[in-house]
C-alpha cells in the first residue's frame, strides 16, 4: 500500500509550470522595448540619411525590416536563456528526456508565422520599389514605372571613365563637367553609362547606386530635399586607380543651381563644341575626342584614360 501511495499523480497546482507563459511575457516587453528604440532613437540616424527621396526611403526600408527582425532576435534568445536556466540537466541526473515526436499546434504556428512574415516582406518590398523609386532605380533603361516623378525632370548624364565620372546636362546646352551639382526639391533622372569598362555610380547621401556599362543607359531617379554635400564613389573594381576614383557634389538650392548652370553652359560653350553630340550611349571610337575636350576644359586625360595628378605615369 505504501509503495502504490508513492505513484500517485501529483497534487493539483504542483504540476509543471506554464512555460510558453514564462517565455511570452519577458519576449513581449522586450520586443516592445526594442522597437520602440529602434524606431524613436536608431531609425532617424540610419544610412544613408534622409537626403533625398531614394536616402529616405532606403532608411525607412531598413528601420521596418529591423522593427520586424528584432522580436524575432529576442525570441530565439529569450528561449535560448530560459532553455538554459530551466531545462538544463541537474546534478546526478541521468535520466532520457520524455519521447517527444512533434507538437502540431506549435508546427502549425511556426509554419504559418514565417509564411506571414515572408509574404508581408514581398509585398512590403514590391510596393517600395514602385512607390518611391518608380522602378527606375539603376536597375536599367526603361523604367515600367515612374508615377510621382515630375514629368520633366532634370536629366544628369553620368560617363564613367576610368578613373573618372563625368557629367553632361543635355537641358543646358549638353555641357560636360566633373563637378556635380544639383538643385533641391527637384526631381533628378540619372542617365549612367561608361566609355571603356564597367563602373558602379553611387552617390551616397543620395541613396543611388547604378551601375555604369558600356553601351547601355541605366537610368535613376531621385528627388533632393536638402542643400548638402555629396560624396561620389565607383562601387565597381574598374582598373588600377579604381580606389582613387571618387569625387563629391553638391545639392544646391534652385536658384542657386541655375546660376552656376547658365554660367557654365557659357564658360564650357566652346569645349561643348568639341563633345559628340548628346546621346544615352556613345562609341568607343568617339571617346579620343571626348578626352581632347577634356584637356581642353582643364582636366588631366588621355585616349579613353582620366589619369589622377598622383598617378606616377602621366601621359
Amino acid at each position: 500500500m505504501a509503495a502504490e501511495a508513492t505513484t500517485q499523480p501529483p497534487a493539483a497546482g504542483s504540476g509543471e509550470p506554464n512555460h510558453g507563459l514564462r517565455i511570452f511575457i519577458p519576449w513581449l516587453v522586450l520586443s516592445l522595448a526594442a522597437d520602440l528604440i529602434i524606431w524613436f532613437v536608431w531609425a532617424p540616424h540610419l544610412p544613408p540619411g534622409d537626403m533625398s527621396s531614394a536616402a529616405a526611403n532606403q532608411q525607412f526600408d531598413i528601420a521596418v525590416m529591423a522593427l520586424m527582425a528584432a522580436p524575432v532576435m529576442i525570441l530565439v534568445l529569450t528561449y535560448f536563456a530560459y532553455a538554459l536556466i530551466v531545462w538544463r540537466q541537474k546534478e546526478g541526473d541521468e535520466e532520457d528526456g520524455p519521447p517527444i515526436h512533434g507538437n502540431t499546434r506549435i508546427q502549425a504556428t511556426w509554419i504559418s508565422a514565417t509564411s506571414a512574415i515572408v509574404l508581408a516582406l514581398f509585398v512590403f518590398g514590391t510596393v517600395e520599389l514602385f512607390a518611391a523609386q518608380g522602378s527606375g532605380a539603376g536597375q536599367g533603361a526603361s523604367p515600367i514605372f515612374n508615377s510621382g516623378v515630375a514629368s520633366k525632370p532634370l536629366q544628369v548624364q553620368v560617363i564613367g571613365q576610368q578613373w573618372k565620372f563625368t557629367y553632361r546636362y543635355p537641358q543646358y546646352g549638353g555641357f560636360e563637367t566633373t563637378d556635380l551639382v544639383l538643385p533641391t526639391n527637384t526631381w533628378v533622372e540619372f542617365h549612367v553609362t561608361s566609355i571603356d569598362v564597367i563602373h558602379s555610380f553611387w552617390a551616397y547621401q543620395l541613396g543611388v547606386k547604378a551601375d555604369a556599362n558600356p553601351g547601355v543607359d541605366n537610368i535613376a531617379y531621385t528627388k533632393i530635399y536638402h542643400t548638402g554635400t555629396i560624396t561620389v564613389r565607383c562601387a565597381e573594381l574598374c582598373g588600377l586607380w579604381h580606389g582613387a576614383m571618387f569625387d563629391f557634389g553638391s545639392a544646391v538650392s534652385p536658384a542657386a543651381f541655375q546660376i552656376w548652370a547658365r554660367a557654365t553652359e557659357v564658360h564650357l560653350a566652346a569645349v561643348t563644341k568639341m563633345l559628340p553630340p548628346y546621346a544615352l550611349t556613345y562609341d568607343p571610337t568617339v571617346v579620343p575626342q571626348m578626352s581632347k575636350a577634356m584637356v581642353a576644359a582643364g582636366l588631366t586625360g588621355a585616349p579613353g584614360l582620366y589619369y589622377p595628378p598622383t598617378d606616377p605615369e602621366q601621359p
